[in-house]
């Protein structure tokens, strides 16, 4: 079962769509990054395929998205946005893990303990922007204090899978994988089967943090 909610916050009009767990355990709850929306291939495939083995996903679109704005606000804007509807992502009563691709991930780092998350989710982290790892976000992911899962693309600009620090974080590379899990044609792998590691190793992250 899917429904959408539309939640107040300090930032504006935050939206959850949701997809109902059966027999739900926990919410997992997903942010978009700064250039697309709940629609990119990893949030789908995990909105897809979790429901059925007892986690509710929450796909947020952050206040900026929902009023129709092309470019996304400094970070503390989408932490204010992250908290303002967090309360109605507690509201079932489950545990939460709070998580999120690029930007959201982010966004899930920075404020998950305070906001009494379970767990961190980071899909597609960006350590660094591209070209640039003199500017690295590292701080941001060590600091999360809570059981944090990076899920990386082999091939991501904004950080490989070797460029991150060691750290309590546990990492998931998906080969080939760019920024948006995108694989290239010539991939020993196809896009599905590099869904289908990103979902499984999901599901047993989540299953070992339950």
């Amino acid at each position: 079962m899917t429904r959408t909610e539309t939640v107040p916050t300090d930032a504006g009009d935050a939206r959850v769509t949701w997809y109902e767990g059966a027999d739900p355990w926990a919410v997992l709850a997903l942010g978009h990054g700064a250039g697309g929306g709940i629609g990119a291939r990893d949030l789908a495939a995990l909105a897809a395929a979790l429901p059925g083995g007892g986690v509710t996903v929450a796909l947020v679109e952050q206040p900026w998205r929902v009023a129709g704005k092309k470019v996304a606000p400094a970070p503390k804007t989408l932490d204010t946005g992250w908290r303002g509807l967090w309360p109605a992502l507690a509201r079932p009563g489950l545990p939460v893990v709070a998580g999120g691709r690029s930007a959201g991930a982010r966004v899930a780092c920075r404020t998950g303990r305070e906001l009494g998350a379970r767990a961190v989710l980071a899909l597609s982290f960006p350590l660094h922007p591209p070209g640039r790892p003199e500017r690295s976000r590292a701080g941001e992911l060590l600091g999360t204090g809570l059981p944090t899962l990076v899920v990386q693309g082999g091939n991501d600009p904004f950080g490989r899978p070797a460029e991150f620090p060691d750290g309590p974080h546990r990492l998931l590379e998906i080969p080939y994988g760019d920024h948006g899990f995108a694989l290239p044609k010539k991939a020993p792998l196809s896009q599905e089967e590099a869904m289908g590691l990103l979902v499984t190793g999901i599901t047993e992250w989540l299953s070992a943090a339950r």
